[in-house]
């Protein structure tokens, strides 16, 4: 059929068949040098701790290293979003460091100790002792991209190929010329001489509603939670940044121009080194991050609630340990740890209500009675798991949070509110018969 308004459709006639690549040098990759630029994500994911390491600096083959060609570079790590109060200090912010985050990583209502080992009180900024691990899994993805660079060189030497031998000193130099640009370090303040080095205690409230308690002296509070993570760079300079990064873009470009005029052979070798190497960064990608980072500096031991029979439910789940049901039970745990309550409105932890008020008193009583023994840890999260005992805190008056709350809420009802509940509960029920 045909028309202006109409469209032709070409049927397979009686020798149509489907055409394949009939010899090798049928086969086209030209497009092979795309898969130099894939795999952005897997890159950027790791690219901060991967730069603390001096391993940064080896040539070698690396996926999409536009990704680490910044304009600009970061400044700070990713924090996380938490309320970080301090228990005695008052200080409160409203994220988390990623130091600390990765440290202490669970989104769950913990105690942790983290304490510092061999600490200089009279530094005002040490060497970093956060590190990224000497032999995590960055480290065996450097291995990997370096002896892909090494075959790659020895291969395009063997088939006589220069323009992939050209390609082969450029895009793995391009990783040296990254590493220079982006090789920083980290500096963690350390209070001045004077400051007083105990009584640190932190409360990190998270956004689903649950607390990590962690008791630690000021000196390690500040350097983790409320001084600022110092990112210094070993190049300085925007001005020299952005000069690398141009160098960089340029030997990326001619890099991957010289790939294409590779020859066939070469090219399917450069293709399968590509997908080994982003295989290799998304498994790393794919880790959790505290398998990069060398936190060897912290020792943490941890501390949990002992369980006991719920009052209204005797045969169900009981109290303690790091679950709670309710929202109230959560705060009432992170008051036993702490035995106090002041951090509690810094922390916007609580409604300012009368109700809440006069529960925060009574839980304020209740937690001084609470003590701690040795025992095992439930559901331990934290530390050796070898060592499964440690500090156990029980209240011997076993006072009910919710209960306790509920009995003040309706004890300070207005009129007005009762009523209305008590017209509600009678429609309730007229319309249930």
């Amino acid at each position: 059929m045909s028309g202006a308004n109409n469209a032709s459709v070409a049927m397979p006639g009686q020798h149509w068949s489907m055409l394949w690549p009939q010899s090798f040098n049928d086969f086209q990759l030209d497009i092979v040098g795309f898969l130099a630029i894939l795999g952005e994500g897997a890159v950027a994911a790791n690219a901060q701790v991967a730069a603390l390491s001096r391993l940064f600096y080896l040539p070698r083959l690396i996926p999409a290293p536009q990704a680490l060609l910044w304009p600009s570079r970061p400044s700070k790590l990713p924090p996380t979003t938490a309320v970080v109060t301090g228990v005695y200090s008052g200080n409160s912010k409203e994220h988390i460091h990623h130091v600390a985050h990765v440290l202490l990583r669970l989104d769950t209502m913990l105690r942790g100790l983290p304490a510092r080992k061999n600490a200089d009180p009279d530094a005002t900024m040490r060497d970093p002792s956060v590190k990224a691990k000497a032999l995590g899994p960055l480290t065996g993805v450097v291995a990997i991209g370096l002896a892909l660079s090494i075959t790659l060189f020895i291969v395009s030497i063997v088939f006589g190929d220069g323009m992939s031998m050209i390609a082969t000193i450029l895009l793995s130099l391009l990783s040296t010329v990254v590493g220079i640009g982006n090789k920083w370090n980290l500096k963690l303040p350390q209070p001045a001489q004077g400051v007083n080095h105990t009584d640190g205690d932190v409360v990190i409230r998270y956004p689903r509603g649950s607390y990590l308690v962690v008791r630690c002296t000021e000196q390690v509070a500040r350097e983790l939670y409320f001084a600022p993570e110092e990112i210094e760079y070993n190049v300085k300079s925007p001005g020299k940044f952005r000069i690398i990064s141009l160098v960089g873009t340029l030997m990326l470009m001619l890099g991957v121009i010289a790939l294409a005029n590779a020859r066939l052979p070469l090219q399917f070798a450069w293709a399968g080194a590509y997908i080994i190497i982003n295989i290799a960064h998304w498994i790393a990608a794919a880790l959790p991050a505290s398998s990069h980072w060398d936190m060897s500096c912290y020792t943490i031991e941890e501390e949990s609630i002992a369980l006991h029979p719920r009052h209204d439910d005797p045969k169900g789940k009981p109290f303690g340990g790091p679950d709670s049901p309710n929202f109230t039970e959560a705060l009432w745990k992170a008051i036993m740890f702490t035995k106090e309550t002041a951090w509690v409105r810094p922390g916007k932890a609580a409604p300012q209500t009368k109700t809440w008020d006069q529960w925060l008193e009574e839980a304020q009583k209740h937690a001084r009675n609470v003590k701690s023994r040795k025992g095992p840890i439930e559901d331990k999260k934290f530390g050796d798991d070898s060592q499964r005992e440690g500090q156990v805190w029980k209240d011997p008056d076993q006072w009910d949070p919710k209960k306790a709350w509920n009995e003040l809420h309706e004890a300070n009802k207005t009129p007005r509110e009762q009523k209305t509940e008590s017209d509600a509960s009678a429609r309730l029920g007229a319309e249930s018969v």
